[in-house]
């Protein structure tokens, strides 16, 4: 009995032991936003108030407006191959949305699609941009054409990268699997390993090769931002639901790219959204996943510019 005693103590100073340990490993504090804009900001970078919030925003080039919309936990920074591809003919506009970069949360907190869609109405206007093109990657995408239904004067031109609409029956996910459970998403704002990141993108990405240990040092820390993970929290516990009613009345010229290889968002629905789109043109690149635009930015880039100039 007194042995069995012993194993039992033994078993549960180990196990004790093991929780500590990895709570070390996984704990993360708060990155400040001044380290951060240090770290990751170009020459370009700019910042904005909108509704109280400052804005990093990148404006390059010149030409005709290019805006670009990234998706769920990424940044403006995913844009970077397109953005030196397209500048010598557009002037491309990149921002960080809100609860994401360098941007961080809103201070309403919300973030619905309507929200997005106001903000970047009002981001807009306030850097005086009222005509231009739309682009956006998977929730960029989902805003971007949202935006188009609802201010279809504003845009000459819509690009959806494997966009955000139709409902997946895929699973989430892990970080956001987390991030949506009301029970364990707290824990996020503290504990927060790297390697759920590094798993993450190399579901974003098809090929792992191009995923350097620098893009996933930028993902991780600009998560880290003071704010953003309660902000990611709260992003992924608003409910989302798409009118795609909606994409029956676009008549915007619409390009819709999609990576064959996407694990996120399933290829099958580019043909569900140029069912609904007039004259939209559809791009399915092989051997791609969920950011097509950063996997083949020279590729996707010349087939943006080459819609955009017989479009615009």
């Amino acid at each position: 009995m007194k042995t069995f005693l012993k194993f039992l103590k033994y078993l549960f100073t180990l196990s004790l032991l093991l929780v500590i340990a990895i709570a070390i490993y996984a704990y993360a504090p708060d990155q400040p936003i001044d380290k951060l804009k240090n770290d990751w900001t170009y020459p370009e970078s700019k910042f904005v108030s909108v509704n109280d919030t400052d804005v990093h925003y990148r404006r390059s080039g010149s030409g005709f407006p290019l805006v670009l919309l990234h998706g769920t936990g990424a940044s403006l920074h995913t844009w970077e191959g397109w953005t030196n591809a397209l500048q010598n003919d557009y002037k491309i506009i990149s921002l960080d949305l809100p609860a994401f970069g360098l941007t961080g949360p809103s201070k309403d907190r919300d973030y619905s699609i309507d929200a997005y869609v106001e903000f970047v109405n009002q981001f807009l206007s306030k850097i005086g941009v009222d005509s231009f093109a739309l682009a956006g990657n998977s929730l960029g995408g989902g805003i971007a054409w949202n935006y188009a239904a609802k201010y279809p004067d504003n845009i000459k031109g819509l690009i959806l990268i494997d966009p955000t609409g139709f409902k997946q029956m895929k699973k989430l996910p892990m970080a956001l699997s987390i991030a949506k459970n009301k029970m364990i998403a707290p824990m996020l704002k503290k504990f927060s390993p790297k390697f759920l990141f590094s798993k993450s993108l190399k579901e974003v990405y098809y090929n792992d090769e191009i995923l350097t240990q620098n893009i996933i040092d930028r993902y991780y820390q600009l998560f880290l931002r003071e704010g953003n993970r309660q902000a990611y929290i709260d992003r992924a516990q608003t409910p989302t639901t798409y009118n795609t009613d909606l994409l029956n009345d676009l008549s915007i010229p619409t390009l819709i790219m999609w990576g064959a290889n996407d694990e996120w968002i399933t290829s099958k629905d580019a043909m569900k959204f140029k069912k609904r789109i007039k004259s939209a043109k559809v791009l399915i690149y092989s051997k791609m996943g969920h950011v097509p635009m950063e996997e083949a930015p020279a590729q996707t880039a010349k087939d943006a510019n080459d819609f955009l100039k017989n479009n615009l």
